[in-house]
């Protein structure tokens, strides 16, 4: 990075806390070196009651644009000045760019992250059935895209917790606004409700953390829900194939896509809104998003 280092170069950033885990700055500083984008990008840990302070100093520093992660991605709202319209129904931010006149732009490309997953294994949304599980940030940020991209009906299941309401209020605010999708919510513990809604649905979308280690023994469906002509798709990466994507490949189910694409192609998707160019993602992937 020395060799390329100027008196020119461009910060980028990511936000929240903790940030020390993320691959965030390896992925796009390996790409702008490959593209010769005279760029560098630095993780810094702000917690949500700094997010202001952090904000105003980024904002100082002239620095392109930044990522937000956890607990950052809805107190960012408070501090810029346009929110795109996925982003403000989600009521979340994952990337935030800072325009040559100094606004600060929120967008949310978690969801669009998500369908580009969905669409490098052959599969699109419009006038697709969906039934998510879940209502925290991944879940709320698909159901935003997947609407907006013309999905015909959402089934949102969720347990009765703190985030049921979350999902009571996208899916009222998605009614609205894109009133051509037809969306419900329901109680997860509702067995025959979720069974019946599969067997009607073309995309079963796992969001919640149940898959995740160390929950890797676990699934929410069971495996006889499953079928040839269902597409399945989790957000859980850690590990790379859940029970429940292995499960969906033994019944022989149309697509059975994990969640390490999600994250690959929202980074991708940000990285083009800070510098309008295509990050080289097939070497991204290869070099940190292969097992």
């Amino acid at each position: 990075m020395e060799t390329r280092i100027s008196g020119h170069t461009r910060l980028f950033a990511l936000i929240g806390s903790p940030v020390g885990h993320s691959g965030s700055p390896a992925m796009y500083n390996y790409s702008f070196a490959r593209l010769g984008i005279d760029a560098a990008y630095l993780a810094f840990d702000i917690p949500v009651d700094k997010v202001g302070e952090g904000v105003a100093a980024l904002k100082m520093l002239n620095v392109g644009g930044f990522n937000v992660t956890m607990p950052c991605k809805r107190e960012v709202l408070n501090y810029v000045d346009e929110i795109t319209p996925a982003a403000k129904l989600i009521g979340a931010s994952n990337t935030v760019v800072i325009t040559e006149e100094g606004k600060l732009v929120a967008y949310n490309t978690d969801g669009i992250g998500f369908v580009k997953n969905l669409q490098e294994h052959g599969v699109g949304v419009q006038g697709k059935k969906i039934v998510l599980l879940g209502a925290g940030g991944a879940a709320t940020a698909i159901a935003v895209q997947t609407a907006l991209d013309g999905a015909a009906d959402l089934k949102i299941f969720n347990i009765k917790d703190e985030f049921y309401a979350n999902a009571e209020d996208i899916a009222a605010k998605l009614s609205e606004a894109v009133p051509a999708c037809h969306v419900e919510v329901d109680d997860l513990a509702n067995a025959e409700a979720l069974k019946t809604a599969i067997a009607d649905a073309d995309i079963l979308v796992n969001a919640t953390k149940m898959g995740m280690k160390p929950l890797d023994d676990d699934s929410l469906i069971h495996p006889e829900y499953l079928r040839p002509d269902l597409v399945v798709a989790d957000t859980v990466y850690n590990p790379r194939e859940t029970i429940l994507i292995k499960e969906a490949q033994k019944a022989g189910c149309k697509a059975a896509i994990g969640g390490i694409g999600m994250l690959l192609w929202q980074g991708v998707a940000a990285f083009k809104l800070y510098t309008g160019q295509d990050m080289p993602y097939k070497e991204v992937e290869e070099k940190f998003f292969a097992e």
